[in-house]
């Protein structure tokens, strides 16, 4: 029996995956997090076989869990499930990490082999993400701008271009305005911008917002 601990802070999202998971004989969700601090601390109390891991939980982002996960957990395999297309986050889980990244679009079919896929200590990621891998390994070229953002910078960066304030941002992310406004000034400064309309001019061109 594959033994999950759910981590996301939408108590519905936590109930569809729950049904997904019932409807399978090999397989149980025994604990939920809603945030990074959980995370770590249902880790610390007893043992997990994977975990379906948010990327855009409050305070701590998902990708900063994961990294600590795989130093205090390097064998415990992690499932990224995101809100996020795969061309805006997959790379940097995968970096971090994670053993697969499926979006909250995907079927509950795919989801299933994915849960099984991991937990034998394989890799899961789909067509479209292994080519952008495979281009992301094989390219001679220098690193797109947003490549050299910390994964806050870039998740503050992306939530900008995409018409959020400042103060939206740090509602979302349960993060202070100051920290907010440190992250966006540290991310143009980093892609040599002076303003959100650049940001979100370069996102859009990049295909990293629709």
């Amino acid at each position: 029996m594959i033994k999950i601990l759910i981590a996301d802070d939408h108590a519905i999202v936590r109930e569809g995956l729950k049904q997904i998971v019932a409807e399978t004989s090999d397989m149980v969700v025994a604990g939920e997090a809603v945030d990074g601090r959980e995370v770590l601390e249902q880790v610390r109390k007893e043992d997990w076989d994977l975990i379906l891991l948010d990327i855009s939980m409050p305070g701590r982002g998902g990708i900063d869990t994961l990294k600590e996960l795989k130093i205090e957990k390097p064998k415990l395999p992690v499932l990224v499930l995101s809100m996020y297309p795969e061309e805006q986050y997959a790379v940097r889980a995968l970096k971090a990490g994670a053993s697969g990244y499926l979006t909250k679009e995907s079927a509950p079919e795919e989801l299933i082999e994915a849960i099984r896929k991991v937990s034998q200590g394989r890799k899961y990621i789909s067509a479209a993400l292994a080519e952008s891998l495979a281009f992301h390994v094989g390219a001679n070229s220098e690193k797109p701008l947003h490549e050299t953002l910390s994964n806050r910078e870039y998740q503050v960066m992306l939530m900008l271009a995409s018409g959020k304030s400042v103060k939206e941002i740090a509602n979302d992310l349960s993060l202070s305005v100051k920290t907010i406004s440190t992250n966006r000034v540290r991310a143009l400064r980093k892609m040599g911008m002076k303003n959100n309309a650049e940001i979100t001019y370069y996102a859009i061109k990049h295909e990293l917002v629709k």
